[in-house]
């Protein structure tokens, strides 16, 4: 899932749990550019080259066994926001009821998901960052 800091849904794509979270990176971004930020799991310089090219910037923590690399105030702040992702998740399996996992068919499980994205894109207050234009304008600044 790839949202923007006003916690709307950009894209979604529905995967196996023993999916790689690389995998679908680079078909949720397509047609996107900008930064985007991801936890230790996304690390990979692979990866990265590959979002280079397409004109998005992948932003992650670094391991302990790795060089430090540097980023800027707003990269810094971005990545200490990692909360809304996980708000948006939460409202979608609570609020939403996308998890319910006794479907008695697939087409069911799909009609129960889209509906619930479609739920959360109509509700009229979503999580954000609440970050006003000054305040943007002078982390990016930094």
């Amino acid at each position: 899932m790839v949202i923007n800091d006003c916690g709307e849904l950009l894209s979604v794509k529905l995967t196996l749990g023993n999916t790689d979270d690389r995998e679908p990176i680079k078909e949720l971004v397509k047609g996107l550019s900008g930064h985007l930020y991801g936890d230790k799991g996304y690390l990979s310089q692979e990866l990265w080259d590959e979002l280079k090219e397409e004109g998005m910037t992948l932003i992650t923590n670094v391991r302990r066994n790795m060089k430090t690399k540097f980023l800027s105030l707003w990269d810094k702040v971005m990545l200490r926001k990692r909360f809304l992702i996980e708000t948006v998740n939460d409202q979608l399996k609570n609020i939403s009821q996308i998890e319910h996992s006794r479907h008695r068919s697939v087409i069911g499980f799909l009609l129960e998901v889209v509906s619930g994205l479609i739920a959360y894109t109509f509700q009229p207050k979503k999580p954000s960052l609440g970050l006003r234009d000054r305040e943007i304008a002078v982390l990016k600044q930094s």
